[in-house]
């Protein structure tokens, strides 16, 4: 998981994942990681009965009301009734919040550049460093063991906790403020200190993989680090692309999710129309469906790993079901509902659980993830480039 859109703690985890997958539709307002309509639902849902618990939109927009006509923070008293309702995706933000929302589905955000990641033995590894950003500059590499950040442990925190300590989520840190990372590498533990940066993220990344790189096929890996605005045309065109022969291994390790409308559109990159998936508003059933004429001769094998979440289990779950690839690594993270943000007195805007989404064959992915076909979790990539040479993809 990358530092763009998480959240810190158990409200915090909340506001990062439930941003996560959201419908671009009518964007009344901005939000703080992927910005979803008001009134429209952010994440594909499934049936009525499988809602998770949620909060009375009318008891929050009243809590809300309530505290600032008195003179109080309309956010914190929205944020009391959320949390008492065992809602687990709903979130309440601020003004400022949501508009740093609405930035980091332009693809920009705060903080140092780490996505970070749960390694095989359990403890919290640096997965991508992105170049040029303040933690390249200091040295830090992929692999890399994060110990402590500002002097707090971070083994046993949820990456996503950790990933919201990077960007100093909670404290209203910006650009410029600092954070200091004790990190190993081998037997070697150092502590850097660095300046948090306004970032702007390149979601999506190709490039050839296999030993035959640099032949006339070969394969591609398309990595796609959240699905932002823009990510799923760059997937469409990054297959197009492709040379003609060549495989492809879509990336999804770490995403958190993003827009919707980003995620069939990556879909529809590899399928000729046809379903991506369902999910209800209140009772309502809808339908996602991928854009006719995608790529569907080529090879394709889908990366996850627990860190796979949202937008990105929309598509991995679309293409597994249709047959269409073939997913390879580790059970993914298992947010599949939808939230629906409504604005509140004060200005602050809640997001309450409607719904869940459901992949074409029916299955709920909230709470469960996905399993992949191939399970693995050491050298995953390597296996995969296997996998795809297998199927004719010539890595």
């Amino acid at each position: 998981m990358s530092d763009p859109g998480c959240r810190i703690g158990p409200r915090g985890l909340r506001r990062g994942a439930a941003l996560t997958l959201v419908f671009a539709g009518v964007l009344a307002t901005g939000a703080a990681t992927g910005a979803l309509p008001r009134g429209q639902a952010q994440e594909p849902p499934v049936h009525p009965r499988s809602v998770a618990a949620t909060a009375d939109r009318d008891e929050v927009a009243e809590a809300a009301a309530d505290a600032v006509a008195d003179g109080k923070s309309g956010t914190e008293a929205a944020e009391e009734v959320v949390s008492r309702s065992g809602d687990r995706w709903g979130a309440v933000y601020d003004e400022r919040e949501y508009q740093e929302f609405e930035e980091s589905l332009g693809g920009t955000y705060t903080g140092v550049g780490l996505a970070a990641r749960r390694s095989a033995d359990g403890q919290v590894a640096v997965a991508r460093v992105q170049p040029g950003s303040p933690a390249d500059h200091a040295g830090i590499r992929s692999g890399d063991l994060l110990r402590t950040i500002d002097g707090r442990r971070v083994d046993r925190l949820p990456v996503s906790d950790v990933v919201a300590l990077l960007r100093g989520d909670g404290t209203g840190a910006k650009a410029g403020s600092t954070v200091s990372l004790g990190v190993r590498r081998g037997t070697a533990t150092r502590t850097e200190t660095l300046s948090r940066a306004r970032l702007t993220v390149e979601s999506v990344t190709v490039r050839r993989v296999g030993a035959q790189r640099s032949g006339p096929s070969g394969a591609v890996r398309i990595a796609v680090a959240s699905f932002t605005k823009g990510s799923g045309a760059a997937v469409r065109d990054a297959v197009r692309d492709a040379p003609a022969g060549a495989g492809v291994l879509l990336d999804l390790r770490g995403n958190p999710g993003g827009l919707v409308t980003e995620a069939v559109t990556a879909a529809s990159a590899f399928l000729d129309g046809g379903l991506v998936a369902t999910y209800d508003v209140h009772g309502e059933q809808h339908a996602l469906y991928a854009k006719p004429g995608g790529d569907t001769g080529r090879p394709v094998v889908v990366l996850v790993d627990g860190g796979t979440m949202s937008a990105a289990e929309l598509v991995t779950g679309a293409l597994q079901d249709r047959g269409r690839a073939v997913t390879v690594g580790s059970r993914t993270f298992g947010k599949g509902s939808v939230q629906m943000p409504s604005q509140l007195a004060g200005g602050s805007v809640a997001e309450l659980t409607v719904g869940h989404y459901r992949t074409p064959a029916g299955r709920g992915v909230d709470g469960k993830g996905i399993t992949p076909d191939l399970a693995v979790s050491a050298r995953a990539q390597e296996r995969a480039e296997t996998v795809l040479s297998g199927l004719g993809g010539g890595s």
